[in-house]
Parts: structure tokens; C-alpha cells; sequence
């Protein structure tokens, strides 16, 4: 009997067009399909940060322009993003499936996530959304729009919004039940972040960190294994420095000194090492990989990337 797990895909890793994202989607599909061959069960999450800022700017100027009625909340926006990047990777992994003659079904669940609406996150907004633009363009947008923009990682500016912590997975029954028969694609740019009020559930104007609702989901049905892809083989310490050491095998205990250094940064490797550590600290015998997308289907068979145990 194969493990339960969950494989969590960067939004950045699927491109930055419809085009790109279709072929990206197949190198994804195979990897994906290579862990099902060894007999595990799969649950996919994926990032949309450049897609559902993309989807943002590009509805909004169109409310500009009058070509239509209203702005689109970032609920909504956020929805677009899944329901697009989950068809692309949903047909190609059907594709994949058919193509080794595996009989075996792909679903795609648009999911809610439960936030505290007094979260500190509303107050204070430092998810990166969207495309980078220059220093002029970031400030122009700020007057005309009034969102905030910041500086990110060397590359540009990129306006932020609010990243409330996961408190719940709404559709978490269905996401069981479906994955004892199916590959399920869920959890979509860290869910539709939805707050509770008089009894309601209310899209909220956030964007919520999907490795931590990736996480959230992995502790909630039980997982064995937690991957998380991204752009790098390995987590490294010292990182880009002469003395950069590679991070293989390590304990929750040893990561966590390595976060109190200050060794990864907020914006990048940190809410990914959080989330693995999140993980592991669940249970006994967990394992949480931090491995990139194209070193995924030798990570459980022969211990490649990091990998963080409890």
C-alpha cells in the first residue's frame, strides 16, 4: 500500500502565459503520474500569485476603461485563477494517465478557506501578488488604485495584499472522499480565503500562503508525505554566499534553529521551510520534501532534495 501525499506546485513554476503554463502543466503531469506509478495516492495544490494578480490588473483596467460594469474582488479574481490553472493541470494529467494506459480519475475542487477576520494580516498586507513593475509604474498605481506596492527580491515592485493564516478547509470531506478514487487538484492558490459572519461565508480580499493551507491539508487528512516544488533542488543555509551548504537530511529541531537565524527569507524559502516544519511537527513517522519540480520523482525513491523529518 503506497503513502498518502500531497504535492504542493508553485504558481510561479507554471509560467507566466496560457501557453507556458500548458507546457509546464505536462512536465508537472509526469512527475505527478511517476509518484502514482509507485502506488501512492496524490493530492496536488498549486500556487496562482502571478496568475490571480494578472487576472486583477487586467479585470481592473477594464472597469477603468468602462468594457465593464465593476471591479472584480480578489475572491473572485482568485476563483478565475484556480478554475484556469486546475483545467490545465487536471488535462494534463488525464493526458498523462492515458498515455501510460493508467485507469484513473482527475479532479479538480475550486476550494474555500476558512480566515479569521481579525487576523493581523488584514492590517498589515505583505503577500506579493501579480507582475513586477518598475519603481515609477508601482508608484503611479498606488495613487490611481490605492493599493501597496513593495520592492521584492531585487526584481521589480509588486503590490502586496493581505496573507490571513488558514484556519479551515471548507470542502475537506470532499476532497477525502474524492481522493480514495481520483488525483485531487485542490487548495488552489492557498484556497478562496472566505471569512465567517451572522452564519455566512463571505469571499474576503486576501490571498492566502498555499504552502501553509498545502500544509493545513496534509495535517487534516493524515498524509504521510508533504512536497513541496520549487525552483531549487535543495534548501541551503548561507544561501548564494561562499560558504552556501545544501540542506539534505534534517530534523524539525535543526530547521527550526536554522529559521531563528534568520537563514531564509520571508518572501521566498521561509513560508515553504515553515510549512514543512508545520507538517512534521504533526505526528510521528511524517516527512515533508523541499524539492524542485523537475527532481520530484526521484525525491521518495531515493531521498533526493531536503528532506525534513519529525
Amino acid at each position: 500500500m503506497g503513502n498518502k501525499i500531497v504535492v504542493a506546485l508553485g504558481g510561479n513554476a507554471l509560467g507566466n502565459t496560457v501557453k507556458e503554463q500548458l507546457e509546464l502543466a505536462s512536465v508537472a503531469a509526469k512527475s505527478i503520474v511517476d509518484l502514482m506509478e509507485t502506488g501512492h495516492d496524490i493530492i496536488v495544490t498549486h500556487g496562482n500569485g502571478p496568475q490571480v494578480g494578472m487576472i486583477s490588473k487586467a479585470m481592473n483596467y477594464a472597469y477603468e476603461k468602462n468594457i465593464i460594469g465593476t471591479e472584480l474582488p480578489m475572491a473572485e479574481s482568485s476563483a478565475l485563477s484556480v478554475g484556469y490553472i486546475g483545467f490545465h493541470l487536471q488535462n494534463a494529467i488525464q493526458n498523462e494517465l492515458r498515455k501510460r494506459g493508467m485507469n484513473k480519475g482527475v479532479a479538480s475542487v475550486v476550494t474555500q478557506v476558512l480566515v479569521d477576520k481579525e487576523d493581523g494580516g488584514f492590517r498589515n498586507p505583505t503577500k506579493p501578488i501579480g507582475a513586477f513593475v518598475a519603481k515609477e509604474e508601482a508608484q503611479m498605481l498606488e495613487k490611481e488604485t490605492g493599493y501597496k506596492f513593495v520592492e521584492d527580491s531585487g526584481r521589480g515592485y509588486r503590490r502586496v495584499i493581505a496573507s490571513p493564516k488558514p484556519v479551515d478547509i471548507i470542502e475537506l470531506e470532499s476532497i477525502r472522499n474524492l481522493s480514495d478514487h481520483s488525483v485531487v487538484i485542490a487548495c488552489g492558490g492557498g484556497g478562496i480565503p472566505v471569512i465567517e459572519e451572522n452564519g455566512k461565508l463571505i469571499g474576503a480580499e486576501a490571498v492566502i500562503d498555499k504552502d501553509l493551507t498545502s500544509a493545513l491539508l496534509a495535517r487534516l487528512i493524515d498524509a504521510d508525505v508533504f512536497i513541496i516544488l520549487t525552483a531549487v533542488e535543495h534548501v541551503a543555509i548561507n544561501f548564494n554566499q561562499p560558504n552556501m551548504k545544501k540542506l539534505e537530511v534534517i530534523t524539525q529541531k535543526e530547521l527550526k534553529t536554522y529559521v531563528g537565524e534568520g537563514h531564509f527569507a520571508a518572501g521566498s524559502m521561509l513560508p515553504k521551510v515553515l510549512a514543512a516544519m508545520d507538517f512534521t511537527g504533526s505526528g510521528k513517522n511524517k516527512k515533508a520534501i523541499i524539492t524542485s519540480l523537475e527532481n520530484s520523482s526521484r525525491a521518495l525513491r531515493e531521498n533526493a532534495g531536503t528532506i525534513i523529518i519529525s
